[in-house]
């Protein structure tokens, strides 16, 4: 059985790290991914005026993928600011229909609303990743999922909506394709970690051209 993120990580013979990680994100699904990977890292939120950036970004003409990026680089420079010396890990993730973005729903209604409208067309999940140290970016990318939603009617959707619960105002779209959400498709182009919001072999590549990794 797996860790949980909450557990420390046994030593890893991989990891040449002077220091852990810094994950500028609770988000425990990029933590159960960076633990997955044996990376150590200890994890803490920071303070991003999050729909602010995005309306600069997409005042400036950004897309969704170029939102994604900027707000992964913002979180990661506050986080640097906040670990001096310290590799620090900003990541965001967007999704988008066409050129249009969603955000989280805030209740039952704004995931049903969601739900519906992506329901029998494919999205894209933009993740973006970013590393900073003492308020420089030394890395950064973006990758792209591509998720196709089976044709539901709102049986369907209701039901879902009342075996997933809380859960579907916790992440955008209304679905953890982890979970529950799993049965709303019918199709998933792209890596696990990707949908997941981290990036993560582009990640190991840096951290293997940084020495970090053996």
């Amino acid at each position: 059985m797996p860790q949980s993120p909450q557990e420390p990580l046994a030593p890893n013979p991989l990891w040449r790290g002077a220091a852990p990680l810094v994950l500028a994100s609770k988000s425990m699904a990029r933590r159960a991914l960076l633990q997955a990977a044996g990376l150590p890292h200890e994890a803490f939120s920071v303070d991003v005026d999050e729909r602010g950036l995005e309306a600069d970004a997409v005042a400036a003409g950004a897309g969704p993928a170029e939102v994604a990026t900027a707000l992964a680089r913002a979180k990661a420079l506050a986080g640097s600011r906040m670990r001096p010396g310290r590799l620090v890990i900003g990541a965001d993730q967007t999704l988008a229909l066409g050129a249009r973005a969603f955000h989280k729903p805030a209740d039952r209604a704004g995931a049903r609303a969601q739900i519906r409208e992506l329901a029998g067309r494919t999205h894209a999940l933009h993740a973006a990743i970013a590393v900073a140290r003492d308020g420089d970016i030394l890395f950064g990318c973006v990758e792209s999922a591509f998720l196709s939603m089976r044709t539901l009617d709102d049986a369907a959707i209701e039901a879902y909506l009342t075996a997933a619960g809380e859960a579907v105002s916790t992440s955008v779209g209304g679905y953890q394709l982890e979970g529950l959400g799993i049965h709303l498709f019918e199709r998933v182009e792209g890596d696990h970690s990707v949908i997941l919001g981290l990036p993560l072999l582009p990640l190991l590549a840096f951290l293997r051209r940084q020495g970090d990794l053996l």
